[in-house]
């Protein structure tokens, strides 16, 4: 494969309009607005069933159970389409491929052919995340811990200026996750990233915004920003202040249902 061109810097996203209704059932959001600052981490907090996994969907375009309508604009007048990488719950790797291959199988997909060039980089992606050889095993040879990182490592490979992730983290040991998160957050400098999480102490490490999405249907609270840099620890000044303001927003939607 020929050298990969550029993405260039990554845009913000304007999402106008957002409506997300389920079949006979009352809607999950409905006329909901939201900015994703350039270059920035957005964080999404809020319950189980309130419709951050329907979001992100909605913004990547993926098939989703629910009916949802809305417009999605990058402000540097792009098209959106094929500039996000997309990184779930589970790792989604390849059982039959070996490691090397499910990092490169973007390409594949597409109906390319990976070249040297596309391996050698997986290798140096692998090598930064820490997984330094055995790039030939199957994937079931690894800990859940390293088969994330792997899957990380396949999204950072298709080098998109807009990466979504849905709770990539949360089913790992603590120290794993924390680990990934800082590797995900100097891996992903300059990215445009929303981050759905149930994690608020996981928000305030990696984000520059917090939000918290909560009610049926469901509205967007008043952005929580941190001042201090990324990845941030629980010493930091105002770390734990925030981390109770969150919780009171989360907390009062569960006395309110």
């Amino acid at each position: 494969m020929t050298e990969r061109e550029s993405t260039g810097p990554a845009p913000g996203l304007h999402l106008t309009g957002l409506n997300a209704t389920f079949r006979e059932q009352a809607s999950l959001f409905k006329g909901l607005d939201l900015t994703l600052e350039a270059g920035q981490w957005t964080c999404l907090l809020g319950p189980s069933g309130v419709g951050k996994s329907t979001l992100l969907r909605l913004i990547a375009g993926l098939p989703s159970d629910a009916v949802i309508t809305g417009t999605v604009t990058a402000d540097d007048r792009k098209p959106v389409t094929g500039r996000i990488a997309y990184m779930g719950q589970q790792d989604l790797l390849l059982p039959w491929a070996t490691v090397l291959e499910n990092v490169v199988i973007g390409p594949r997909l597409r109906g390319k052919q990976p070249g040297p060039d596309d391996f050698s980089r997986a290798r140096q992606l692998l090598e930064k995340l820490g997984l330094t050889d055995r790039h030939d095993v199957l994937p079931n040879d690894y800990s859940g811990g390293m088969r994330q990182r792997v899957a990380l490592a396949r999204t950072l490979f298709e080098d998109q200026p807009i990466i979504l992730m849905d709770e990539p983290f949360s089913k790992l040991d603590a120290l794993t996750r924390r680990r990934l998160q800082e590797l995900s957050v100097e891996a992903l400098k300059g990215k445009t990233v929303l981050l759905v999480t149930h994690d608020p102490v996981e928000a305030l490490r990696v984000a520059d915004r917090i939000i918290v999405m909560t009610g049926q249907p469901a509205t967007f609270s008043e952005p929580e920003m941190p001042v201090s840099s990324r990845p941030r620890m629980e010493t930091d000044t105002g770390f734990w202040d925030a981390h109770g303001h969150i919780l009171t927003q989360l907390g009062s939607i569960g006395e309110a249902a």
